[in-house]
């Protein structure tokens, strides 16, 4: 068995029942449901403010005072499984690059994989920026390192929040390129404001709307991850592309 295929048939499914979760006397989510696909990418879209990070926090155990159950298709939990990637690449300013994806390692009080560390160093293109500290890097350069540490945990299940937000469109089309290959056969949820950026990645597409927030009816793009718009093959794209806007600005004036 490749270690793929190993991966893939680690990555369980997740069911998230019953969620409730209020935030500053609003109520956000009321028996929320979702289940995401073992091994394939999902993604999240909706209006700002409905709830979509606060649903990210809720799957990682982050969010204080929510109500529910999150486990895997077994009943299990998924603590120790789950690993978390922000909207900012959050990396110490004093540690090098190479210390920054190694943090997890030291927090945990093992011994630091620099092996594993620079591997992954290598495979986002920065093996020659391990020494330098993250003030020395570009935006693109610094959410590369956060992926890097996010890989270095090794957890099945990734949670991403808006990691690719802040790049310009070149920077982001590449490392969504890369994210969709080095967290291919994880059960990944992804948060987007962008619908393009979800039709390239994901498996399945949902729209989080309304007050308490529902999910819509998932959009499940043919081919398989990272998609090209510029690929004629792909110009139902388009069509999905509009759909989504359609929800989301349904969702935003509802």
């Amino acid at each position: 068995m490749t270690p793929a295929t190993e991966l893939a048939a680690a990555a369980p499914a997740v069911r998230v029942e019953g969620a409730h979760l209020a935030f500053g006397g609003t109520l956000l989510f009321d028996r929320l449901s979702l289940v995401l696909p073992a091994g394939r990418t999902s993604c999240l879209l909706g209006p700002s403010g409905v709830g979509k990070s606060s649903l990210l926090r809720l799957i990682a155990g982050l969010a204080h005072g929510a109500e529910g159950e999150v486990v895997d298709e077994d009943g299990r939990s998924l603590a120790g499984r789950v690993a978390y990637m922000a909207q900012r690449d959050l990396l110490l300013p004093w540690l090098s690059v190479l210390d920054n994806v190694l943090l997890g390692d030291r927090l945990r009080g093992r011994p630091p994989r620099r092996e594993r560390a620079l591997a992954l160093l290598a495979e986002v293109g920065l093996a020659e920026r391990a020494a330098d500290r993250p003030a020395a890097l570009s935006g693109g350069m610094r959410q590369r390192t956060a992926l890097a540490r996010t890989l270095m945990e090794d957890k099945p299940v990734v949670l991403m929040d808006e990691p690719f937000s802040a790049l310009d469109a070149i920077t982001r089309f590449a490392l969504q390129e890369l994210a969709a290959r080095l967290l291919a056969g994880r059960t990944v949820l992804l948060v987007t404001h962008d619908p393009l950026e979800a039709l390239r990645l994901g498996h399945e597409i949902r729209v989080l709307a309304g007050r308490p927030a529902l999910l819509g009816a998932a959009i499940e793009p043919a081919g398989t991850p990272p998609r090209d718009p510029a690929d004629p093959a792909e110009r139902g794209l388009l069509d999905l592309q509009a759909e989504l806007l359609r929800r989301l600005t349904a969702a935003r004036d509802a």
